[in-house]
């Protein structure tokens, strides 16, 4: 056994975090930062990003104290990230010229709706797989250039750098040295041509994006740069990978093959499938998207299609509606109830995701009779989980002219047994969950790993990988196709 390790850092949504990844795959020590959400208006959300600086700082100081670690004992960082999420700063003082705006944020509706008036969607799509929405990075970067004072200008100088929160952290850890992203970050920011691998000259004319702003594009295991005055890591530690986090759920899934399939169950539910060395253009708006790059190799495409509300539907009825104390009580009570005795719940709290793509939608539950008990909505909201990312699977099975083979399930929620087993009797596939449920982290670590030669190859990757359950499907294919009607007739009245 090796005693140098893996440093992964996880820059989420919330929280930032930093786990120890060993050479057998195992999980050393993590620690975990949250930091503060910032809600200007209704539909804004913002980061201040020298809170997700500091934030991951501490967690990168907290997990080496935890795993009794000296930094020299790090072989290599890799850094996965919320996507979408962008954020612009001066390239000489470092200080951003307006918080980070964050994937959920939804200001530049406006936006997206003059380039669908002008009937720019068709090419958006074409070049770069996404559907033309906010949730991505080009309007976020526009916004900010329009309306932060003075901005525009110096961006036209070459003053402003831009970049995803991979690019940010990754400059901040190099000492400003490094201005870099990988494939897979690019890919969501609606300014790269996912078929040609750089970024697009006339999207970012018609975002009104100079390409100066822009980092260079590498592939997802190259040296990104090498940690600089930090003063809890040595000098010239190597940053060899980089991927969005759900790409890198996705690796760290070992979905190394076409047709592989995941779903991480998060606030929101991602599902995505490997499509190999072919972008698959959907016809029913799930995204395309690149998976990743490795050096010297094919790029690797991806379909993913993914629900709004996932975990936070457990959080609303724990919080909102006071059903139980903890989310994990949610299967106890579920479990009291044989079914939801006709109770439906559609999670649309936040508008429908794929493949509906319906953000004025609400939040449904019908099929109430004096009858019904906080068991039934608690059952109703488990099998509305699984249910909801059916039609994301059934949607790429359509896409992709092709039966997925089997799911393989990580996050919070993927430790449920009963949503599991719901999972695999609705959607008519085996469910694999590993023993590892942070995958997102393990990827990360396996691309560094891969990047610094800490593992040889994808081959040795599979060793590391373990199963900790298989869901088998148990649901005859009658009462699923009865079920799967119900639920349809749920999301018509929303």
């Amino acid at each position: 056994m090796s005693s140098t390790f893996i440093m992964a850092i996880d820059q989420g949504t919330t929280s930032s975090r930093a786990c120890i990844i060993n050479q057998a795959g195992g999980l050393v020590a993590e620690a975990r930062e949250t930091f503060k959400q910032i809600f200007p208006k209704p539909g804004w959300v913002e980061h201040d990003p020298e809170d997700i600086w500091y934030s991951t700082q501490r967690a990168m100081r907290t997990v080496l104290e935890k795993a009794k670690l000296q930094g020299s004992q790090i072989a290599a960082i890799g850094i996965t990230n919320q996507r979408e999420t962008v954020m612009v700063w001066d390239q000489k003082t470092g200080k951003a010229v307006y918080n980070a705006i964050v994937w959920q944020c939804r200001r530049t509706q406006d936006i997206c709706e003059k380039l669908k008036k002008a009937k720019k969607e068709k090419f958006i799509t074409a070049r770069t797989g996404l559907v033309l929405d906010p949730y991505f990075s080009a309007t976020k970067i526009q916004w900010i250039l329009k309306n932060v004072n003075g901005a525009a200008k110096k961006a036209k100088a070459g003053e402003l750098l831009a970049g995803t929160v991979d690019t940010y952290l990754l400059w901040r850890l190099t000492g400003k040295q490094s201005h870099k992203t990988d494939v897979s970050n690019a890919s969501r920011t609606m300014l790269m041509n996912i078929h040609k691998g750089w970024w697009d000259e006339e999207l970012l004319k018609l975002f009104n994006v100079p390409a100066a702003l822009m980092p260079e594009i590498c592939p997802s295991n190259a040296e990104f740069g090498r940690t600089q005055g930090l003063g809890f890591l040595p000098d010239g530690i190597p940053i060899t990978g980089i991927l969005g986090d759900q790409q890198s759920a996705l690796f760290g899934q070992i979905c190394f093959e076409p047709g592989d399939t995941k779903c991480t169950f998060g606030t929101g539910s991602f599902v995505l499938v490997n499509t190999g060395k072919k972008a698959v253009t959907s016809k029913n708006k799930l995204l395309a998207t690149i998976a990743w790059r490795l050096k010297n190799e094919d790029t690797v495409y991806a379909l993913e299609g993914g629900a709004f509300v996932c975990g936070a539907a457990v959080q609303w009825l724990r919080d909102g509606l006071g059903l139980f104390a903890q989310s994990s009580d949610i299967e106890k009570l579920a479990k009291t109830v044989d079914d939801t005795e006709g109770v439906e719940f559609v999670p649309a709290l936040t508008g429908l995701g794929a493949p509906h793509w319906q953000p004025e939608a609400r939040g449904l539950i019908c099929g109430l009779t004096r009858g019904t008990t906080k068991a039934h909505i608690a059952r109703a909201t488990l099998e509305a989980m699984a249910l909801q990312n059916v039609d994301v699977m059934v949607t790429m099975q359509k896409d992709m002219g092709k039966k997925l083979k089997s799911l393989k399930v990580d996050g919070g929620a993927a430790a449920n047994d009963l949503l599991m087993q719901l999972q695999a009797d609705y959607l008519g596939l085996n469910v694999i969950r590993p023993e590892n449920l942070e995958t997102t982290a393990m990827g990360a670590a396996f691309m560094a790993g891969l990047g610094c030669g800490f593992w040889k190859d994808i081959k040795e990757l599979k060793k590391v990988w373990k199963t900790n359950k298989e869901f088998k499907v148990k649901m005859d294919p009658k009462a699923r196709k009865a079920r799967m009607a119900r639920w349809e007739r749920a999301l018509e009245r929303v």
